[in-house]
This record gives C-alpha cells, structure tokens and sequence, in this order.
C-alpha cells in the first residue's frame, strides 16, 4: 500500500475517513522524535526499578521475560518489537489447537486478532497486559527510532493482508494511540484503520499530550488489553 504523502488530500476507501495534510509541521517533521528521545531518557530509571521485580516474576517458569516478535513499521519497513513475555512458551501452538477446537474462538481471531479469553497468557501476563505493563520495553524501540510515544497499534506481519487503509504506513506506530486508549479488544481491522487516519488527520503536540493523559486514565482503571 502506497503511503501518504505530505500536502494530498485522499479519502481511505476501505475506512471512509477523508484526510486532509496541508503540508508537514515542525512537529510531525522532527520535534515528535524529539519530544519522544527526552521523555524515554527521563523516564529511564525509573521504568528499569519497575522491570526488574516484574521480570523476577515472569522467570520463574524459567524461561526469558522478555519477547521479541517482527512487527510492520512505518514505509513498511519490518522492525523487532520488544515485549515482557505474557504468554506461555509454546503460544503459537496452543493457539492454533485453540482456535481449531473452537469455532467461536476462530471468528473472534478473524475478527480482531485477539481473543478475551486467551488460554496463552500466564497468571502474571493477566497482569501485567490489564495494567499494560507488559509495553515497557518499547521504550526501547522509541529510542532506536522503530516506534514513537504516540502512533498506531504496531502491526504484525502476517496481518498486512487484512488491513485497509494507508495512514499506517506514513506514521511510526506507538506504544498508545487512539485505538490503544478507545475500544481496545472490540475493534475490528477497519476500525482500526479508521482510528489510524484519524490520528494522521490530527497528529500534533497537543494532541500526543492528550492521548498520554488518556493512557495513564486507562492504565489506571485497568482496562489494557
């Protein structure tokens, strides 16, 4: 998919979401990225305290806690995103003989490719996905440039083919975003879609700002996903 270029004006076809740039901005060109390397650094110290018990907890089934998984960037480009592990060892598995056994499961996944009942995730992955925890290690990817504060839910690889739109590609995905703070698990991939042209429309300092503010609400009342 073509991603959009700075100053059109185009409609998403498979979102309905028209989008209109009249050019970048020096947010959107270079203060983002900057916006984002300063508040990864001064937050650095403070989320390595937070780690480390969490990662004590997570390896005692003995295996890394840590996980690290190709996701679709901006242009396109294929980047490793970095997780805490949530999941069992074997999750590819014991999805595939989850979703094979049954059928409501399956339309759940074609849907949204994610499940409310996921028998992959361990005790303490519950926990740290509803406080979204299990996110913090995409600070690093902030830092390298892969991912940025605010943006689009990162997209797998193998789930280029079911998604509508272009905004996507034209923007570095982020750890929160428009869909990660609205419906979370209910939305389907044109919805998503949809939240990403939005964001596009809209992206701004103020905005960013809003959607941080709207992440520690969420983050708070526990609804991550």
């Amino acid at each position: 998919m073509r991603p959009p270029v700075h100053g059109e004006e185009y409609s998403d076809r498979d979102t309905g979401t028209q989008i209109s740039r009249s050019g970048p901005t020096p947010y959107r060109s270079a203060l983002k990225r900057l916006f984002d390397v300063i508040a990864v650094l001064l937050s650095a110290l403070p989320v390595l305290l937070l780690l480390l018990p969490i990662c004590l907890l997570i390896m005692s089934d003995g295996k890394s806690p840590f996980y690290r998984q190709k996701r679709i960037g901006r242009d396109g480009a294929i980047f490793g995103i970095w997780k805490l592990r949530s999941m069992v060892p074997d999750a590819d598995s014991l999805l595939e003989a989850h979703l094979a056994a049954d059928p409501d499961a399956r339309a759940e996944w074609d849907r949204c490719q994610k499940l409310r009942r996921d028998p992959r995730i361990t005790p303490v992955g519950h926990l740290i996905r509803k406080t979204s925890l299990d996110e913090l290690p995409q600070l690093w990817n902030v830092l390298c440039g892969d991912m940025s504060l605010v943006g689009p839910r990162p997209m797998m690889v193998e789930q280029r083919s079911i998604y509508p739109g272009t905004a996507y590609y034209a923007m570095r995905p982020g750890i929160t975003g428009y869909w990660q703070t609205s419906v979370r698990n209910e939305a389907s991939f044109v919805e998503r879609a949809t939240f990403d042209a939005a964001y596009l429309r809209d992206l701004s300092f103020a905005t960013d700002v809003k959607i941080l503010a709207r992440t520690v609400r969420v983050v708070i009342a526990g609804t991550g996903c």
